[in-house]
């Protein structure tokens, strides 16, 4: 029989592997491997997978923590017909951490496919089905997704952030209205300001493989994403607030690029900081990542980022085109600094962290 995710010397899942030594990944960087710093990255959809493509130039000890909110397209289908963990974000981690081999990309375009047509298949994501086939084969969410990552050859791990189901719920202010608004996709399309965000079950226990990963980690990496959505449900549950608190591992925020319509109109980078804060004021940060061309006020962002711990490094992390997207490697290059202690911007030297 063929060796299974998690049983020693298979790397694909981020178990050690003795003797592991650093590669020249796909894009020509030398890849420390085992040798890397162990990451726990947070997160979910677009924003997580970005994240990741950067993080799997620097290490491969790497963990996806994924939120588990998702109601809406073919997530939200399968979701409310098996009861079961919205697959999307989990898929779209799955494929970030595959590396651009011929084998990785063949099977990262066939994870990824949607299909089209009149019928019950109509937009729903191959890989969807496939990750909720092994979970009912194997009874285990983690376990299927350690298969699928062995199946893509990836670089590190997929977790959900909670092994049940989440619903996000706000109270959003629009003027003098105020609503209750239930379910990830209202959630973020509604304009107005957010306030007492919340996940429900209030009581649901945060994954406890989850937990284990901050708890060993080097470095946990919040952002970039749907802030009420993706990146703040991870505060919001009790028990990953604890973790992420009192693990010793060194924490970075990544800001978004732009503001997202519905969920944070009108919202500055440093307010983005404060949501952090408000929700989680026991949690330090060391690093808070932002590219220059959208910082509102590098003044404020920084006082606001030293109020929680953290040094702000502001470094050009999108793209040269004019699309509002992460570079996966000048993003990897910040990492990369920021876990060797260089963590200057471009407006002056590095300095130790």
């Amino acid at each position: 029989m063929g060796q299974t995710p998690g049983e020693p010397g298979h790397g694909a899942t981020g178990i050690d592997v003795p003797g592991a030594r650093a590669t020249i990944d796909s894009a020509g960087w030398r890849r420390r491997g085992e040798e890397g710093p162990a990451v726990v990255a947070l997160g979910g959809g677009h924003g997580l997978s970005a994240t990741l493509r950067a993080l799997r130039h620097v290490t491969q000890r790497l963990t996806a923590v994924v939120t588990v909110a998702d109601d809406g397209g073919s997530s939200g289908r399968l979701r409310r017909e098996f009861n079961c963990l919205p697959p999307g974000d989990l898929r779209m981690a799955l494929a970030a951490l595959t590396d651009e081999t011929e084998w990785g990309l063949t099977w990262r375009d066939v994870l990824q496919h949607r299909f089209s047509g009149e019928g019950e298949l109509d937009n729903h994501a191959l890989g969807n089905l496939l990750i909720l086939a092994l979970w009912q084969l194997l009874g285990d969410e983690v376990e299927g997704l350690d298969w699928v990552g062995r199946l893509l050859s990836i670089h590190g791990r997929v977790i959900p952030m909670s092994a049940s189901p989440l619903v996000i719920e706000a109270d959003i202010v629009d003027g003098d209205h105020r609503q209750r608004v239930s379910g990830q996709v209202a959630v973020a399309s509604t304009r107005g300001r957010m306030e007492n965000v919340r996940v429900v079950p209030e009581d649901a226990d945060a994954h406890p493989e989850a937990i284990r990963a901050i708890d060993a980690a080097d470095w946990v990496i919040l952002g970039p994403g749907s802030w009420y959505t993706s990146v703040l449900p991870h505060l919001i549950l009790p028990s990953m607030r604890r973790a992420l608190v009192g693990t010793r591992a060194r924490k970075a925020v990544v800001l978004n690029l732009s503001a997202q319509s519905g969920e944070t109109d009108d919202m500055t980078l440093a307010d983005h900081l404060r949501v952090l804060a408000e929700y989680a004021p026991d949690l330090r940060l060391d690093v808070v990542i932002a590219d220059p061309s959208v910082v509102e006020d590098v003044a404020e962002l920084s006082a606001v980022a030293d109020s929680m711990g953290a040094v702000l490094m502001l470094r050009q992390v999108r793209t040269g085109d004019a699309l509002c997207h992460h570079d996966p490697l000048r993003l990897a290059a910040v990492f990369r600094d920021a876990f060797d202690g260089a963590v200057g911007d471009i407006t002056g030297p590095p300095r130790a962290a």
